[in-house]
């Protein structure tokens, strides 16, 4: 099938502002949009930027807004988005070039809750044992594939760049739930601040935006009511 790309492009070595281009590809209705764009950029205009790496939804790095909606290009189908689409950089966060994003404030927002496990007792020869029940309690939160889609989908993070956002709460959730794990208090102190999970308006655009199905909405408020507690 043909398929009328329109993508957003923008190279700051010539370019004032963004602007808009317009390609024709032909396809499978089974491609991917990723498929899509590397038709674009192999065949038409090599000087096409956009992140790809595993190209099967498990690294996370090509998210982008395809028609309106933050998604995974490699996870996408053509089938599902029609004949004519639409692609832009993820909002919120700089663009380098084209597609390209500058995720270094995504990346300390996420190092900022502190999302490795704090435990400085001696574990002895064994491991530390979980219950199935102790391990469910954060099963979802482990999901994360840290592609930002949840975070650049979020109106107040596009409004106020302090605010950690969906994604490194999220990831502090997976600890603060393990039961393993000894820094919960420090980490909902760190959420508990102004720029933590109290900016949340639970506009559910992150749910909705996440390529791995997390319930990022449900998270925040898990932790929003364990600080409270």
């Amino acid at each position: 099938m043909d398929v009328d790309l329109r993508i957003k492009r923008f190279d700051p070595e010539k370019d004032d502002k963004p602007h808009w281009e317009e390609y024709r590809v032909t396809v499978d209705e089974g491609d991917r949009v990723l498929d899509a764009l590397h038709q674009v950029r192999w065949f038409q205009d090599g000087s096409l930027a956009f992140r790809r790496s595993c190209a099967h939804g498990v690294c996370g790095s090509d998210a982008m807004v395809i028609n309106g909606a933050n998604r995974l290009a490699c996870v996408l189908l053509v089938r599902d988005v029609g004949a004519r689409i639409t692609v832009e950089p993820l909002r919120g966060l700089p663009v380098l070039k084209d597609l390209v994003v500058d995720m270094d404030a995504f990346f300390a927002q996420y190092r900022a809750v502190q999302p490795w496990l704090h435990n400085d007792t001696d574990a002895g020869a064994t491991e530390r044992l979980q219950s199935p029940e102790q391990r469910a309690r954060f099963d979802d939160t482990t999901k994360c594939i840290l592609c930002a889609a949840c975070t650049t989908s979020c109106p107040i993070y596009w409004a106020n760049d302090t605010y950690v956002g969906p994604a490194a709460i999220v990831n502090a959730h997976r600890f603060i739930f393990d039961s393993r794990d000894t820094a919960g208090d420090q980490r909902m102190e760190i959420l508990d601040a102004q720029s933590g999970v109290w900016k949340c308006r639970t506009a559910f655009n992150c749910t909705d935006a996440c390529p791995r199905g997390i319930k990022v909405t449900e998270a925040i408020q898990d932790v929003k009511r364990a600080i409270i507690r």
